[in-house]
């Protein structure tokens, strides 16, 4: 097996688009001048170029029911968009029926309400929520959760309160590796994975931590996520933000491998491809 990925078909379950002209675009702004351009379908190609990309979920970057119609009509048109994760204002009073017009559209697999920026971190449990949630399951959609390791609870009491809710942890939950603590996301994180409706992404670490700091730092957060959900880990390379890291997508790649150690080759193949596709239901979604 080579150490590059090279020889390996990837699925990556995590990855952006944006525009930075659109209407209702936030994020990134000057403040991340790495960041603050364009990137569009023809500027992954070049930069997952040579590796073997089978696809990939394009994840919402902006809260904003236009930037979720936009990725939709980006990935009817292109076969490498295998499934788009959009957002909906989840406590609104038409919700549901926004939800259920989305999950009508092709490659529609799930939402990503951006937990992280909300002031009230039990919001996702409140009564306001719950509509949007069983519309959700109504209509097999996968929740992405954009958290951080204060949310890891409540999400075990979401997963208590929705167990049919398919829930996979954005990032690990972004533990702050920059200064190298690890406690209580430890604990937090693993009781999550006693759900089997959790999964989690090996994704978005680099940019958690300094500046400085190298890749190979790490390997304790990595080895915790493998080791608590296993065959229901999923890579993803985050890019474009992982640029901001000084990082190629190839470097993601790279580092994930050094720093799970060694894999069979169908350990390989779940967490670059298998996990994603069992996840977002892509037997179903994909044509």
């Amino acid at each position: 097996m080579s150490d590059d990925g090279s020889d390996m078909q990837i699925l990556d379950s995590h990855q952006h688009f944006w525009r930075i002209d659109a209407p209702g675009h936030q994020w990134p702004d000057t403040d991340w001048p790495t960041l603050y351009r364009d990137f569009l379908p023809a500027d992954l190609r070049d930069a997952a170029a040579p590796l073997p990309l089978a696809g990939t979920i394009l994840v919402q970057s902006q809260p904003d029911d236009r930037d979720t119609d936009w990725m939709l009509d980006l990935a009817a048109k292109d076969p490498m968009i295998l499934g788009v994760v959009g957002w909906v204002g989840l406590d609104r009073a038409d919700a549901p029926d926004r939800i259920g017009a989305l999950a009508a559209r092709n490659k529609m697999v799930g939402l990503r309400p951006m937990l992280q920026g909300i002031d009230d971190p039990d919001w996702i449990l409140s009564d306001a929520v719950a509509p949007a949630l069983q519309a959700m399951v109504n209509h097999r959609l996968r929740l992405d959760a954009l958290i951080e390791p204060r949310h890891l609870p409540i999400i075990a009491r979401l997963a208590d309160r929705w167990p049919t809710l398919p829930i996979v942890i954005d990032h690990g939950a972004k533990p702050d590796a920059a200064h190298g603590a690890i406690d209580p996301w430890r604990d937090d994180l693993a009781a999550l994975a006693d759900w089997p409706h959790i999964w989690c992404k090996l994704s978005g670490l680099r940019t958690q931590q300094a500046p400085d700091q190298s890749a190979d730092a790490l390997a304790p957060y990595v080895r915790h996520i493998l080791t608590s959900f296993g065959d229901r880990t999923m890579w993803g390379s985050d890019w474009p933000v992982l640029l901001h890291a000084g990082d190629s997508y190839a470097d993601g790649v790279r580092d994930t491998l050094r720093l799970c150690g060694p894999l069979s080759i169908e350990e390989r193949a779940r967490l670059f491809r298998g996990a994603a596709h069992a996840f977002y239901g892509l037997t179903e979604k994909m044509a």
